[in-house]
């Protein structure tokens, strides 16, 4: 159905970045920009989280007047978060001086920052280094853009894809950052998608929502949500397909699909990247009365602190997910439970205990590991993607700003 490719978020057509070193941080490349070389539209979602850090407010509000978007700066180092009216004015003053020298208005450019909160950005060190980056764009610095959005992340999180619709190569790549305090509800990760299909705003709105909640929103680390989590869709219609307007139509659901795959890639690589992990866990839950109960169930499951260390420890510990089913909400039947590691029954109904020893030392000494929870009430199910949790979680989480 398609192809993935190389070029990350310029792959898509007209589409440049630029990751430069402004002195945010001490040597690390800590400033990208993202810029389309001709009209686009964006999509957006954002942290539910009430502490919302000031560049959420002001790329929200953006995106709420009019989704005509052609760019996106975006530091790292640094959150802009619990700054007050200051973090504000510092947003802005990104997104005017970005707008500036890329010769757009000020109201199609967005503005993302992550890292340590509570501290005022170095505006002038970033402002000079917009400048600086302005002048670096290109379609081959996809990489290091991505490099500048990362804090605590081990590796860069790229990935595109080129597909066909209406006989019309077209494009979609993204990349983000995350690590830590990652347990998203959109509503620290971010996330940036590009493509040159052409489609309406409503559509694209549509799709991004749908895919963000198969993906990012089913992923846990810590089961933290940050102050400035967010992730943003940029189209500009450069590969000349007719619009997808219909969203019944073949077309929609190709470019629906494609970026689905995108950001479901870029979720787990932020898992797999999770702070001190050694494992990515991959929950199915099946015969869920409804998806609401299937995703509450692998949302409880994904966040139990008791399951990931039982996992780290390569402890088939089951009792430990009854307990999580047991707190999240969900109406279920303890008796009608099965639970498997991998494909090998633990826990099948009516209480029956199960262990195939050997089989399940070799499941559990893998760095992916599947947990698949039948509650056996309907046909409902859902994934969620998490980590197991190590000391190393504490080691560098106890020492993140010191």
């Amino acid at each position: 159905m398609f192809n993935e490719i190389s070029g990350g978020v310029t792959a898509a057509k007209q589409f440049s970045a630029a990751g430069i070193h402004c002195g945010v941080k001490r040597s690390r490349k800590d400033l990208a920009i993202i810029y389309s070389h001709r009209p686009a539209i964006a999509a957006g979602t954002f942290t539910t989280s009430l502490a919302a850090a000031p560049p959420v407010h002001v790329s929200r509000r953006l995106l709420q007047k009019s989704p005509e978007i052609r760019a996106v700066v975006i530091n790292s180092g640094n959150a802009n978060a619990c700054t007050g009216v200051k973090g504000t004015e510092d947003a802005m003053t990104m997104v005017r001086v970005a707008a500036q020298h890329l010769g757009i208005p000020e109201n199609q450019c967005l503005v993302a920052s992550t890292g340590v909160i509570g501290e005022y950005l170095p505006i002038n060190r970033i402002t000079n280094g917009i400048v600086s980056a302005v002048g670096e764009l290109s379609k081959d610095n996809h990489t290091a853009a991505a490099e500048a959005i990362m804090t605590t992340d081990t590796f860069i999180k790229e990935c595109a894809v080129q597909f066909r619709i209406n006989n019309t190569n077209v494009t979609l790549g993204g990349m983000a950052k995350g690590s830590g305090m990652i347990a998203p509800n959109m509503a620290t990760m971010l996330g940036f998608v590009t493509t040159d299909v052409k489609i309406s705003a409503q559509l694209l709105d549509i799709a991004l929502k749908r895919a963000v909640d198969q993906s990012f929103n089913c992923i846990s680390v810590d089961g933290e949500t940050s102050t400035n989590d967010m992730v943003i869709l940029l189209t500009n219609g450069a590969a000349g397909n007719p619009i997808i307007d219909d969203e019944n139509s073949t077309e929609f659901e190709l470019f629906y699909n494609a970026l689905e795959f995108v950001l479901i890639k870029l979720a787990r690589m932020i898992v797999v990247d999770g702070e001190g992990a050694t494992k990515l866990i991959e929950i199915k839950i099946e015969g869920a009365d409804d998806e609401a109960s299937a995703r509450a169930a692998g949302k409880a499951i994904a966040h139990s602190t008791l399951v990931k260390t039982a996992i780290h420890g390569e402890d088939p510990n089951w009792g430990r997910i009854i307990v999580a089913l047991g707190y999240s909400g969900i109406q279920f039947d303890p008796a009608d439970v099965e639970i498997y590691f991998g494909n090998v029954p633990v826990f099948r109904r009516n209480y029956t205990i199960e262990y195939d020893g050997n089989n399940l030392k070799k499941v559990l000494a893998d760095k992916e590991i599947s947990l698949i929870i039948c509650l056996n009430r309907g046909s409902a199910r859902a994934r969620f993607w998490t980590c197991d949790l190590s000391g190393e979680y504490v080691a560098i989480n106890a020492h993140y700003r010191t």
